[in-house]
Protein backbone atom coordinates (compact mmCIF):
# COMPACT_ATOMS: atom_id res chain seq x y z
CA UNK A 1 0.00 0.00 0.00
CA UNK A 2 1.35 3.64 -0.86
CA UNK A 3 1.07 5.77 2.08
CA UNK A 4 0.17 8.90 1.43
CA UNK A 5 2.10 12.16 1.50
CA UNK A 6 0.59 14.59 4.59
CA UNK A 7 1.10 18.60 4.59
CA UNK A 8 0.90 19.52 8.07
CA UNK A 9 -0.31 23.37 8.48
CA UNK A 10 1.36 25.43 10.81
CA UNK A 11 2.42 28.75 12.32
CA UNK A 12 0.10 31.27 10.53
CA UNK A 13 -0.09 35.24 11.48
CA UNK A 14 -2.20 34.52 14.49
CA UNK A 15 -1.42 35.23 18.33
CA UNK A 16 -0.73 31.53 18.92
CA UNK A 17 1.73 30.85 16.19
CA UNK A 18 5.08 30.05 18.24
CA UNK A 19 2.67 27.19 20.11
CA UNK A 20 1.30 25.99 16.11
CA UNK A 21 4.93 25.68 15.19
CA UNK A 22 5.90 23.59 18.60
CA UNK A 23 2.41 21.37 17.60
CA UNK A 24 3.71 20.97 13.63
CA UNK A 25 6.98 19.86 14.48
CA UNK A 26 6.09 17.42 17.14
CA UNK A 27 3.05 16.00 14.86
CA UNK A 28 5.43 15.74 11.73
CA UNK A 29 8.22 13.94 13.79
CA UNK A 30 5.31 11.48 15.17
CA UNK A 31 3.99 11.18 11.57
CA UNK A 32 7.23 10.02 10.42
CA UNK A 33 7.49 7.77 12.86
CA UNK A 34 4.61 5.83 11.12
CA UNK A 35 7.00 6.02 7.63
CA UNK A 36 4.65 8.68 6.24
CA UNK A 37 6.00 11.31 3.98
CA UNK A 38 5.11 14.55 5.42
CA UNK A 39 6.15 18.37 4.73
CA UNK A 40 5.52 20.97 7.21
CA UNK A 41 3.94 24.11 5.59
CA UNK A 42 4.21 27.30 7.94
CA UNK A 43 0.97 28.81 6.71
CA UNK A 44 1.47 31.99 4.56
CA UNK A 45 0.33 34.31 1.60
CA UNK A 46 1.41 31.02 -0.76
CA UNK A 47 -0.62 28.80 0.99
CA UNK A 48 -3.18 28.43 -1.66
CA UNK A 49 -0.52 28.18 -4.96
CA UNK A 50 1.11 25.82 -2.65
CA UNK A 51 -2.33 23.26 -2.43
CA UNK A 52 -2.78 23.85 -6.17
CA UNK A 53 0.59 23.04 -7.58
CA UNK A 54 2.33 20.69 -4.66
CA UNK A 55 -1.21 19.30 -3.72
CA UNK A 56 -0.91 16.82 -0.48
CA UNK A 57 -2.53 13.65 -0.61
CA UNK A 58 -4.33 15.18 3.07
CA UNK A 59 -3.56 17.69 5.10
CA UNK A 60 -3.44 18.17 9.27
CA UNK A 61 -4.58 21.30 10.32
CA UNK A 62 -2.15 22.33 13.52
CA UNK A 63 -3.06 25.92 13.51
CA UNK A 64 -4.06 27.61 16.51
CA UNK A 65 -5.98 30.96 17.29
CA UNK A 66 -7.30 32.74 14.08
CA UNK A 67 -7.65 31.14 10.57
CA UNK A 68 -6.77 27.58 11.78
CA UNK A 69 -9.90 27.27 14.28
CA UNK A 70 -12.27 29.78 12.73
CA UNK A 71 -12.83 27.74 10.22
CA UNK A 72 -11.18 30.08 7.45
CA UNK A 73 -8.08 27.69 6.48
CA UNK A 74 -10.85 24.86 6.71
CA UNK A 75 -12.98 26.68 3.91
CA UNK A 76 -9.89 27.29 1.89
CA UNK A 77 -9.30 23.16 2.08
CA UNK A 78 -13.34 22.58 1.49
CA UNK A 79 -13.13 24.85 -1.92
CA UNK A 80 -10.07 22.93 -3.01
CA UNK A 81 -10.65 19.59 -2.42
CA UNK A 82 -8.40 18.95 -0.21
CA UNK A 83 -8.80 15.82 2.20
CA UNK A 84 -8.01 17.02 5.97
CA UNK A 85 -7.41 15.98 10.02
CA UNK A 86 -9.93 17.95 11.42
CA UNK A 87 -13.61 19.87 12.27
CA UNK A 88 -15.36 21.30 9.39
CA UNK A 89 -15.25 24.55 8.60
CA UNK A 90 -19.12 24.90 9.99
CA UNK A 91 -18.01 23.03 12.96
CA UNK A 92 -15.08 24.83 13.74
CA UNK A 93 -16.83 28.46 13.69
CA UNK A 94 -19.40 27.15 16.97
CA UNK A 95 -16.09 25.51 18.76
CA UNK A 96 -14.13 29.04 18.01
CA UNK A 97 -17.05 31.52 19.58
CA UNK A 98 -17.25 30.09 23.13
CA UNK A 99 -20.57 31.81 24.36
CA UNK A 100 -21.82 29.64 21.09
CA UNK A 101 -20.29 26.47 22.15
CA UNK A 102 -21.56 27.11 25.93
CA UNK A 103 -25.31 27.99 24.87
CA UNK A 104 -25.58 24.70 22.60
CA UNK A 105 -24.21 22.58 25.84
CA UNK A 106 -26.76 24.81 28.25
CA UNK A 107 -29.73 24.14 25.49
CA UNK A 108 -28.92 20.02 25.84
CA UNK A 109 -29.03 19.88 29.58
CA UNK A 110 -25.19 20.46 30.41
CA UNK A 111 -23.99 22.55 33.77
CA UNK A 112 -21.46 25.62 32.41
CA UNK A 113 -20.68 28.36 34.63
CA UNK A 114 -22.93 31.52 34.30
CA UNK A 115 -21.81 34.01 31.77
CA UNK A 116 -22.13 37.04 29.85
CA UNK A 117 -20.68 38.08 26.74
CA UNK A 118 -20.53 41.85 25.72
CA UNK A 119 -18.24 43.43 22.89
CA UNK A 120 -16.01 46.74 23.81
CA UNK A 121 -18.68 49.13 22.16
CA UNK A 122 -21.16 48.54 25.13
CA UNK A 123 -18.72 49.37 27.49
CA UNK A 124 -17.92 52.60 25.34
CA UNK A 125 -21.51 53.50 24.57
CA UNK A 126 -23.27 52.97 28.23
CA UNK A 127 -20.31 54.19 30.01
CA UNK A 128 -17.87 51.17 31.72
CA UNK A 129 -18.19 51.18 35.39
CA UNK A 130 -22.17 50.85 34.91
CA UNK A 131 -21.61 47.94 33.03
CA UNK A 132 -19.00 46.33 35.13
CA UNK A 133 -21.31 47.11 38.30
CA UNK A 134 -24.27 45.45 36.40
CA UNK A 135 -21.57 42.16 35.36
CA UNK A 136 -20.75 42.00 39.33
CA UNK A 137 -24.31 42.19 40.63
CA UNK A 138 -25.80 39.46 37.95
CA UNK A 139 -22.70 36.89 38.63
CA UNK A 140 -21.13 37.79 42.06
CA UNK A 141 -17.46 37.32 42.49
CA UNK A 142 -14.74 35.74 41.48
CA UNK A 143 -15.40 36.29 38.04
CA UNK A 144 -12.72 34.09 35.07
CA UNK A 145 -12.73 36.94 31.53
CA UNK A 146 -11.26 35.86 28.89
CA UNK A 147 -11.80 36.89 25.09
CA UNK A 148 -15.23 35.09 23.44
CA UNK A 149 -12.86 34.02 20.80
CA UNK A 150 -9.22 32.40 20.89
CA UNK A 151 -6.78 30.15 22.46
CA UNK A 152 -4.20 29.28 24.51
CA UNK A 153 -6.20 31.17 27.65
CA UNK A 154 -4.92 34.48 26.40
CA UNK A 155 -6.20 37.45 27.66
CA UNK A 156 -7.89 35.16 30.38
CA UNK A 157 -7.91 37.03 33.76
CA UNK A 158 -8.92 36.21 37.12
CA UNK A 159 -11.05 39.09 39.16
CA UNK A 160 -11.51 38.11 42.82
CA UNK A 161 -12.23 42.08 43.96
CA UNK A 162 -14.11 44.64 42.01
CA UNK A 163 -11.61 47.18 42.07
CA UNK A 164 -9.61 44.36 39.97
CA UNK A 165 -12.02 44.76 36.93
CA UNK A 166 -11.12 47.34 34.93
CA UNK A 167 -7.71 46.38 34.00
CA UNK A 168 -8.46 42.50 33.59
CA UNK A 169 -11.41 43.87 30.82
CA UNK A 170 -8.23 46.39 29.23
CA UNK A 171 -5.86 43.28 29.20
CA UNK A 172 -8.66 41.14 27.86
CA UNK A 173 -10.25 43.76 25.08
CA UNK A 174 -5.81 43.23 23.80
CA UNK A 175 -7.20 39.77 22.18
CA UNK A 176 -10.97 40.59 21.13
CA UNK A 177 -13.67 42.63 20.82
CA UNK A 178 -15.71 40.96 23.03
CA UNK A 179 -15.46 39.72 26.89
CA UNK A 180 -16.96 36.51 28.33
CA UNK A 181 -17.46 37.08 31.77
CA UNK A 182 -18.19 33.65 33.59
CA UNK A 183 -18.37 32.87 37.40
CA UNK A 184 -15.41 31.27 38.65
CA UNK A 185 -15.59 27.86 39.39
CA UNK A 186 -12.79 26.76 41.77
CA UNK A 187 -12.29 22.89 40.92
CA UNK A 188 -10.71 20.00 39.71
CA UNK A 189 -10.07 21.36 35.78
CA UNK A 190 -9.62 18.73 33.51
CA UNK A 191 -9.22 18.18 30.01
CA UNK A 192 -10.91 15.55 28.04
CA UNK A 193 -9.84 14.67 24.33
CA UNK A 194 -11.94 12.97 22.14
CA UNK A 195 -11.07 10.89 18.90
CA UNK A 196 -13.28 9.12 16.35
CA UNK A 197 -12.03 5.70 16.16
CA UNK A 198 -13.20 2.44 15.09
CA UNK A 199 -16.86 3.37 14.37
CA UNK A 200 -16.78 6.62 16.44
CA UNK A 201 -16.16 9.38 18.92
CA UNK A 202 -14.65 8.03 22.73
CA UNK A 203 -13.08 10.12 25.12
CA UNK A 204 -9.79 9.31 26.15
CA UNK A 205 -9.15 9.44 29.63
CA UNK A 206 -9.21 12.66 31.30
CA UNK A 207 -6.24 14.65 32.12
CA UNK A 208 -6.05 16.71 35.61
CA UNK A 209 -4.24 19.94 35.10
CA UNK A 210 -2.80 21.73 38.44
CA UNK A 211 -0.64 24.71 37.85
CA UNK A 212 1.11 26.18 40.40
CA UNK A 213 -0.35 29.92 39.77
CA UNK A 214 -4.12 28.31 40.65
CA UNK A 215 -4.70 29.79 37.10
CA UNK A 216 -4.31 27.78 34.07
CA UNK A 217 -3.33 30.95 31.81
CA UNK A 218 -1.05 31.04 28.86
CA UNK A 219 2.67 30.86 31.20
CA UNK A 220 0.82 27.48 33.07
CA UNK A 221 0.36 25.80 29.88
CA UNK A 222 3.47 26.11 27.81
CA UNK A 223 6.04 26.87 30.37
CA UNK A 224 7.66 23.16 31.67
CA UNK A 225 7.42 22.69 35.38
CA UNK A 226 4.97 25.41 36.27
CA UNK A 227 1.92 23.02 35.77
CA UNK A 228 1.05 19.72 37.12
CA UNK A 229 -0.48 16.80 35.02
CA UNK A 230 -1.75 13.79 36.00
CA UNK A 231 -3.19 11.35 33.35
CA UNK A 232 -5.57 10.04 33.88
CA UNK A 233 -6.95 12.52 36.26
CA UNK A 234 -7.76 11.86 40.23
CA UNK A 235 -11.19 11.28 40.05
CA UNK A 236 -13.43 8.82 41.49
CA UNK A 237 -15.13 6.55 38.44
CA UNK A 238 -18.23 7.65 38.45
CA UNK A 239 -16.97 11.11 37.85
CA UNK A 240 -14.44 10.41 35.65
CA UNK A 241 -17.26 8.63 33.50
CA UNK A 242 -19.23 12.03 33.33
CA UNK A 243 -16.89 13.88 32.23
CA UNK A 244 -15.97 11.89 29.40
CA UNK A 245 -19.72 11.96 28.66
CA UNK A 246 -20.00 15.69 28.29
CA UNK A 247 -16.87 15.60 26.37
CA UNK A 248 -18.69 13.27 23.84
CA UNK A 249 -21.62 15.56 24.19
CA UNK A 250 -19.81 18.44 23.07
CA UNK A 251 -18.24 16.86 20.36
CA UNK A 252 -21.42 16.05 18.73
CA UNK A 253 -23.44 18.71 19.73
CA UNK A 254 -21.34 21.36 18.04
CA UNK A 255 -20.28 19.03 15.14
CA UNK A 256 -16.85 18.36 15.69
CA UNK A 257 -14.89 15.37 13.64
CA UNK A 258 -11.50 13.76 14.51
CA UNK A 259 -10.60 14.80 17.16
CA UNK A 260 -11.54 17.83 19.89
CA UNK A 261 -11.04 18.71 23.72
CA UNK A 262 -12.82 19.71 26.41
CA UNK A 263 -11.76 21.63 29.30
CA UNK A 264 -14.22 21.53 31.81
CA UNK A 265 -14.13 21.84 36.20
CA UNK A 266 -15.82 19.16 38.25
CA UNK A 267 -17.05 21.59 40.76
CA UNK A 268 -16.63 20.69 44.84
CA UNK A 269 -20.00 19.18 45.18
CA UNK A 270 -18.99 16.53 41.99
CA UNK A 271 -21.03 18.76 38.80
CA UNK A 272 -19.13 18.65 35.89
CA UNK A 273 -19.09 21.92 34.36
CA UNK A 274 -18.32 22.93 30.87
CA UNK A 275 -15.57 25.45 29.68
CA UNK A 276 -15.07 25.35 26.06
CA UNK A 277 -13.88 22.63 23.17
CA UNK A 278 -11.10 23.40 21.06
CA UNK A 279 -11.06 21.93 17.67
CA UNK A 280 -7.47 22.28 17.21
CA UNK A 281 -5.69 21.19 20.11
CA UNK A 282 -2.26 21.55 20.96
CA UNK A 283 0.32 18.81 20.46
CA UNK A 284 3.27 20.49 22.48
CA UNK A 285 5.48 18.66 25.08
CA UNK A 286 3.07 20.59 27.52
CA UNK A 287 -0.22 20.16 25.54
CA UNK A 288 -2.67 17.47 27.55
CA UNK A 289 -4.01 15.54 23.95
CA UNK A 290 -0.57 14.10 23.97
CA UNK A 291 -0.82 12.79 27.49
CA UNK A 292 -4.05 11.57 26.87
CA UNK A 293 -3.00 9.57 23.92
CA UNK A 294 -0.32 8.02 25.59
CA UNK A 295 -2.24 6.93 28.65
CA UNK A 296 -4.43 5.19 26.59
CA UNK A 297 -2.03 3.05 25.05
CA UNK A 298 -0.98 4.26 22.09
CA UNK A 299 0.89 6.56 20.35
CA UNK A 300 0.21 10.60 19.05
CA UNK A 301 1.55 8.81 15.34
CA UNK A 302 -0.60 6.21 15.66
CA UNK A 303 -3.30 8.22 16.26
CA UNK A 304 -2.87 10.88 13.83
CA UNK A 305 -1.88 7.89 11.27
CA UNK A 306 -5.37 6.77 11.39
CA UNK A 307 -7.16 9.94 11.22
CA UNK A 308 -5.00 10.79 8.05
CA UNK A 309 -5.99 7.20 6.58
CA UNK A 310 -9.79 8.37 7.48
CA UNK A 311 -9.78 11.43 5.78
CA UNK A 312 -8.10 10.36 2.37
CA UNK A 313 -10.92 8.19 2.52
CA UNK A 314 -13.58 10.20 3.52
CA UNK A 315 -12.52 11.84 -0.09
CA UNK A 316 -12.94 8.47 -1.86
Amino acid sequence: MVLPTVAVLAGGLSHERDVSLRSGRRLSAALRAQELTVEEWDVDASLLERLRTQRPDAAVVALHGGEGENGSVQTILEMLKVPYVGTSSQGCRRAWDKPTAKALLAQAGFATPAWVALPHATFRELGAQGVLDAIVDHLGLPLILKPDQGGSALGTQVVREASELPAAMVACFAYGDTVLAERFVDGIEVAVTVIERDGGPRALPAVEVVPESGVYDYTSRYTAGLTDFFAPARLPAETAQRVGELAVAAHRLIGLRDISRTDAIVAPDGTVQFLEVNSSPGLTETSTVPMAIESSGTTLGEVFADLVMRAVSRSA
